[in-house]
């Protein structure tokens, strides 16, 4: 096992480079199990990571066949070839005809070339690390993914060379909640999001997106929230008129009259009428939860479910990028104009996390009754309100 560092990333052994210096929480991670000189633990941490082979985009798009795993001169041994693999934080800048597929070490171990021996996985670099790949050892790597599960969601992951303040880092921090669900980096707008073909799998299904068109087409329905329910939208719109008028939070059977009101006058039927008080009623019941959970205070009230487009918009985009249906400079305005809009319809950072929150739980009712689903949007709104690396506790709403 050998370590790289220094600022020239060339790979000297037994120098240990600055891990606060890393680019993410996983660069650090593999520097210090690596220095420890403890090869399951390093495995453990390589397990968890999400590493990226660079792939010829003509090869990735070529139907029916399967790249071979990149090799290359080890830079740290000369002579010595290599399968090169990197951690998210050492991606390259964003290049249209070169792309990465998300791998680890299951799938490396799988696919393995014949003949060569070692895996470098950041060579070059100041975090490099460097392993024995013979049969044996690639039974560990099995191991060790069986142990860990390969690389979890739930986490909040910054790229600390990535925006960390300002527009940009604003409208990124909109996309939070799918980027902490997904274990993803939130703060990036680079050469891959989970990986060119899971960026391109993900954008047919559930968005039905294969080329350019149908990508803007998507993003300007979830820049307009036209993708939001529109039922429990129009019933929370009629509370926050009531509540304008009465100054306050109205009660439930407040609300319920004044709907039946709204509905009466619009000569709804009894079939359209009915799926609004079940609108209504999910909200509440709902609502209600995330006040015995103590994340919304009495009297308090959800107006609005557009953050939840807004948070899938930021998705979406970081998705076509990978994919390479956008640049990166076309990534950034949609992202600036998400920002923007999302601030206009909220006041704060909690507030829209909790638009988001409920919008989705309130999307996946009838598919959530174990309650995982309430679970985990619960989960993501609290650490991104209260965790202190948050980008909801480091970036101005407004």
């Amino acid at each position: 096992m050998t370590t790289g560092t220094g600022t020239t990333g060339a790979g000297t052994r037994g120098t240990a480079a600055l891990p606060d210096a890393a680019p993410t929480g996983t660069e650090r991670l593999l520097h210090d199990t690596a220095a420890a000189g403890d090869r399951d633990t390093l495995l453990d941490a390589l397990a968890g990571s999400r590493l990226f082979a660079l792939v010829a985009r003509l090869h990735a798009d070529t139907p029916g066949f399967t790249p071979p795993l990149p090799t290359q001169a080890d830079p740290a041994t000369p002579g010595r070839m290599c399968v090169a693999v990197l951690t998210s934080g050492m991606l390259p800048p964003w290049h249209p005809d070169w792309v990465f597929e998300a791998t680890g070490l299951e799938d490396l171990a799988r696919r393995w070339p014949d003949g060569v021996r070692w895996l470098a996985v950041n060579p070059g670099t100041p975090y490099a690390v460097t392993l024995a790949a013979g049969p044996g050892r690639r039974r560990a790597w099995l191991k060790a993914h069986a142990r860990s599960g390969g690389p979890q969601g739930g986490r909040l992951l910054t790229h600390r060379a990535g925006p960390l303040h300002g527009p940009v880092a604003h409208g990124l921090a909109v996309g939070a909640h799918l980027a902490v669900h997904n274990g993803l980096l939130w703060n990036d707008l680079g050469a891959a999001y989970e990986g060119y073909g899971t960026d391109r799998a993900r954008l047919r299904d559930p968005w039905g997106v294969m080329n350019r068109a149908a990508y803007q087409e998507t993003l300007e329905a979830l820049l307009a929230t036209r993708l939001v329910g529109r039922r429990h939208e129009s019933v929370l719109r009629i509370r926050h008129a009531l509540a304008g008028r009465l100054g306050r939070t109205p009660t439930a059977p407040e609300w319920s009259a004044s709907l039946t009101e709204a509905l009466t006058r619009r000569r709804s039927t009894p079939s359209d009428a009915a799926e609004a008080h079940e609108a209504m009623r999910l909200v509440v019941t709902y609502e209600d939860r995330f006040r015995a959970d103590g994340v919304l205070g009495a009297g308090e009230r959800v107006d609005t479910l557009a953050a939840f487009d807004h948070g899938r918009a930021v998705n979406v985009v970081r998705l076509a990028l990978g994919a390479r249906l956008c640049d990166p400079r076309e990534a950034e305005q949609a992202v600036l104009r998400i920002g923007a809009l999302a601030g206009q319809a909220y006041g704060s950072w909690a507030e829209f996390s909790l638009g988001y929150s409920l919008a989705r739980v309130v999307h996946f009712d009838a598919d959530d009754p174990s309650g995982a689903k309430y679970a985990q949007s619960l989960a993501q709104h609290r650490i991104l309100t209260q965790d202190p690396d948050s980008p909801y506790r480091n970036i101005a709403w407004s």
